[in-house]
This record gives structure tokens, C-alpha cells and sequence, in this order.
């Protein structure tokens, strides 16, 4: 007979060992005495005598542990959050400064050939110029509402820095303190670009106010030529 050091266990052990026991007992004797037999019980003694080691138990752990640890998994998820909304961000910005950009290229080539077109290829190219306006839009829309969702990833994750610091996972807090800095950088490069172009959009619709206005003196101009011969006429 052995000491268990767990009375549950072993009385677990016993009570499932007695019908393989009750079994074996109907085995005929020139069977069990056979090698392979004999492998089988050896086995089950094994099994049976583990309950004789000791089983090591968990150590509890402490509430101010347990909160560390979670305050550790809110920075991880806040700081993943934030790594696809800046992603997400600094795309929209991307694409929203090269639709300007093709704006300002139709519009700058449609200036240089104003009145050299007919008026079947001047209204081909104003459609195409609507559409790449309507595009803008677009992609202005979508930057504005990555935006919203990239400024709450941004308070989460300083929330989140701020209780893994009040629970004492320092290093946590610094990891998601240091993640904010690089999305706030990431996106202040990619804001540069999409300003830039902004602001040569800008100065595009002031030239084209000033071209059109221009082209519209011209044409008022040859008008008034054709118009006087006639007018000279009738005072005659």
C-alpha cells in the first residue's frame, strides 16, 4: 500500500481502476500469464502508481499582479488599434494627395489648350475632369472618417498607458507611449503631403479663374471685331 498525497485523486483513481479490475478477473489465468498480458498490467500498475507523486501546485496570484497583467493586455490591444488605424490613415492621406495631384494635371493641360479644342473634345475633357473631381471628394470623405477613428485610437492607447502606469506595468506604459509618438509621426509626414498638394490645387483654380477670364476677354473681343463692320454699315 502507498501514501497519496491526494485523497481525492486516488479515490478518482481507484474508482475508475475497479471494473477494468472486475475485467481482469475473468480473464483466464493461461491468458494474463501471456507476454502480452503481461505488458498490459505493467502498464496499468504504472498508471496506478502515480498518484503517489505529488502534484505541484499553482502559487496564487496576487490582485496587483493580475491587474498588471491585464493592464499589459490593453496596452497590446490598444497599441494594435492604433497600428491599423495609422496604417489606414496614412493610406487614405496617400490617396487622397495623388487624386489631387491628377486634378491639377487636367486641369493644368485642359488650361494650356483652352481654346484649341472643339467643342466635342472640350466637353470629353471636362467630363473627365468631373469625375476625377468627384474622386477627391471621395477620398476626401474617406481621410476625414480614418481620421476620426485614428484620433480615439490615439486617447485609448494614452488611456491605456496611464492605467498600465497606476498598476505598476511601467514598461508597458512606456511601450504604448512610444507607439503613440511613432503613429503621431507617421502621420504628420503623410498630413505634409496632403496639405502640399491642397495648396497646389489652390493655386490651379486661381490660374484657371485668371486663364478664364482672360480667354472670355479674347473671345469678347473678336466678337466686337466682326461686330463693328455691320455696325459702321448702318450708321452709313
Amino acid at each position: 500500500m502507498f501514501d497519496c498525497p491526494n485523497s481525492q485523486i486516488c479515490f478518482e483513481i481507484v474508482s475508475r481502476a475497479a471494473p477494468v479490475n472486475k475485467y481482469l478477473s475473468k480473464i483466464k489465468p493461461a491468458v494474463r500469464k501471456s507476454p502480452r498480458w503481461t505488458s498490459v498490467l505493467a502498464s496499468l500498475a504504472v498508471g496506478g502508481s502515480l498518484c503517489a507523486v505529488p502534484f505541484k501546485q499553482v502559487e496564487n496570484l496576487s490582485h496587483d499582479s493580475l491587474v498588471r497583467r491585464a493592464a499589459s493586455l490593453v496596452t497590446d490591444s490598444s497599441s494594435t488599434f492604433l497600428s491599423q488605424a495609422t496604417l489606414a490613415l496614412t493610406d487614405a492621406l496617400t490617396e487622397y494627395a495623388k487624386a489631387v495631384h491628377t486634378l491639377i494635371a487636367l486641369q493644368r493641360q485642359y488650361l494650356a489648350s483652352l481654346g484649341k479644342l472643339s467643342p466635342a473634345e472640350e466637353d470629353t475633357v471636362w467630363q473627365v475632369i468631373i469625375s476625377q473631381r468627384a474622386e477627391v471628394v471621395h477620398r476626401q470623405d474617406e481621410q476625414k472618417r480614418f481620421e476620426l477613428t485614428w484620433v480615439t485610437a490615439i486617447r485609448l492607447c494614452e488611456a491605456a498607458a496611464e492605467a498600465a502606469y497606476i498598476s505598476g506595468a511601467e514598461n508597458a506604459s512606456i511601450t504604448v507611449r512610444t507607439n503613440i509618438q511613432l503613429a503621431q509621426s507617421q502621420v504628420e509626414e503623410a498630413q505634409k503631403i496632403s496639405v502640399d498638394a491642397e495648396k497646389k490645387l489652390a493655386e490651379t483654380k486661381v490660374m484657371e479663374v485668371e486663364r478664364m477670364t482672360q480667354h472670355a476677354a479674347t473671345l469678347e473681343g473678336s466678337n466686337d471685331e466682326e461686330e463693328t463692320p455691320e455696325a459702321y454699315l448702318r450708321e452709313d
